[in-house]
């Protein structure tokens, strides 16, 4: 299924007057060679373009619905497999000898090229939990709690070994500027089920230790898709939005008489040429009027029981903390928010491993759990696919203190939507440097999302320079079967 995207470039009289001479040559002997390039200039509105809320372009399913919202938990900097989700005995055997050649001659590495490869074991232990026999390690406890519910993937791999490309790939499938995030993609394939809220959500938050990576708004672009379609970062502290009030002495009633009035003036340019940004200018003004309501009801935590703070760990609504943010986004999934995304930033440890990645880990660890919790006791989970991971892993040699960016295997979890849960998925080599059992690939990891979603990834694509782009990529991608319920 592809969808055409063609915006005619505007010019003036003047300008069309002066170059009709070859301009108008040109286009009718194109037109008598590929009739389709004219017909593709006059293009139609994509479908609900007219209307304030999106329908999304596909219109039935290629396969059964089982996630209706995607939550991302993004752990962002990459944490250790080898503290996490990836026991290796013998690498904690082989602690502080060298790294057999075997496994890295050749391989492509960060910042420890040309230097003494030394094994590092996992300083941590790990235990088998729930009736799955699910094996994680002791930092983090309360996602054991939950070891039935996930299903964990060890034998992730990507492509890019820095964190912004990585990121980028990790969201878009390219390192490409200009390519839609994932949540993008799903935004426009399935539209929103919300007028007065985004159908994208980012939120923020960084940990009080070590390993702070920059996060850049590229991550949630709509790239080359109209931009009504990108994610919308809210502020973890304060106000989710700024400026969302009238000005003093605006009432309600003047302030809808303007966003009226502006929608009449689109309206009347939308008229005169056909513009994906206009609808998007239209969309938005009449959004921001709308979320002068919800945002002040979405926000007020008075309403939430006290044991679903303490379940969380909220200590203070709006604080900034991931723990906000973790029930936050369950608020945002309950209203109809196709899209949310959580960066937590705090988990680049090339030192200090062992001091930093137990703060980041307690930042968030129950709030991880506590979200799958609440979700399944409010009935949402069934219908609510939440993936926890970053954008790579790490090294099973030291460096330093800690552990270098990796790119041939880390781990990820995922449950709820359409998941089966207290299964584990692959496997990599007895050192946790090569992913080597039923390796999955990122694109596999978009195919898998778009598939709970009812989205066959191969027929999912918007024409863009001339090619039928999509999430995936052209390369070869498959969901991830086996951990499918």
């Amino acid at each position: 299924m592809s969808f055409d995207i063609d915006i005619p470039t505007e010019i003036h009289r003047r300008t069309f007057l002066r170059r009709s001479g070859l301009g108008l040559g040109a286009v009718a002997l194109s037109g008598l060679l590929n009739p389709d390039l004219v017909r593709a200039m006059t293009a139609p509105p994509l479908p609900g373009a007219q209307s304030g809320k999106w329908p999304g372009v596909i219109r039935t399913a290629h396969f059964p619905v089982k996630a209706k919202r995607v939550i991302h938990l993004c752990m962002a900097g990459g944490p250790s497999h080898l503290e996490s989700f990836d026991y290796k005995p013998k690498l904690a055997e082989l602690n502080g000898k060298p790294m057999p050649e075997s496994f890295t001659k050749g391989q492509q590495l960060a910042q420890l090229q040309n230097t003494p490869l030394i094994a590092r074991g996992p300083f941590c232990k790990f235990d088998k939990h729930g009736k799955s026999g699910q094996e994680i390690s002791s930092l983090f406890p309360n996602i054991a709690g939950i070891a039935d519910e996930i299903a964990i993937v060890r034998s992730m791999v990507t492509e890019q070994i820095n964190h912004d490309p990585a990121q980028a790939f990790m969201n878009s499938g390219s390192i490409l500027k200009g390519r839609p995030s994932m949540g993008s993609w799903l935004l426009y394939g399935l539209g929103s089920e919300t007028e007065s809220l985004p159908g994208f959500v980012v939120l923020m938050s960084q940990t009080k230790g070590g390993g702070i990576q920059p996060v850049s708004a590229r991550q949630w672009s709509a790239g080359f898709l109209p931009s009504r379609f990108q994610g919308i970062q809210f502020q973890s502290r304060g106000d989710l939005v700024h400026y969302v009030g009238n000005p003093p002495g605006v009432p309600a009633s003047a302030q809808k008489a303007m966003v009226d009035e502006i929608r009449k003036l689109n309206g009347m340019l939308a008229e005169e040429r056909y513009d994906p940004e206009i609808q998007t200018r239209i969309s938005q003004y009449e959004m921001a009027f709308k979320m002068q309501t919800s945002i002040p009801e979405l926000t007020d935590f008075a309403n939430e029981p006290k044991h679903v703070l303490d379940q969380y760990g909220v200590k203070q609504a709006g604080d900034g903390t991931f723990a906000s943010n973790c029930l936050l986004a369950r608020r945002l999934a309950e209203r109809g928010v196709r899209f949310i995304q959580l960066y937590h930033r705090g988990w680049d440890h090339h030192g200090n491993l062992e001091r930093d990645m137990p703060i980041s880990a307690k930042e968030t660890d129950q709030a991880c759990a506590a979200l799958v919790q609440d979700l399944k006791q409010r009935g949402m989970l069934d219908d609510t696919l939440v993936i926890w991971g970053g954008e790579f892993g790490r090294t099973p040699m030291g460096q330093g203190t800690g552990r270098d960016h990796h790119i041939l295997a880390y781990s990820m979890w995922m449950a709820g939507g359409g998941i089966k849960g207290g299964v584990t998925h692959g496997a990599t080599d007895d050192l946790g440097y090569r992913s080597v059992d039923n390796v999955v690939h990122l694109r596999d990891l978009h195919a898998t999302m778009l598939q709970l979603c009812g989205i066959d990834h191969t027929q999912f694509s918007v024409k863009f320079q001339g090619l039928d782009a999509k999430l995936t990529g052209v390369e070869p991608a498959k969901a991830i079967q086996p951990i499918l319920a």
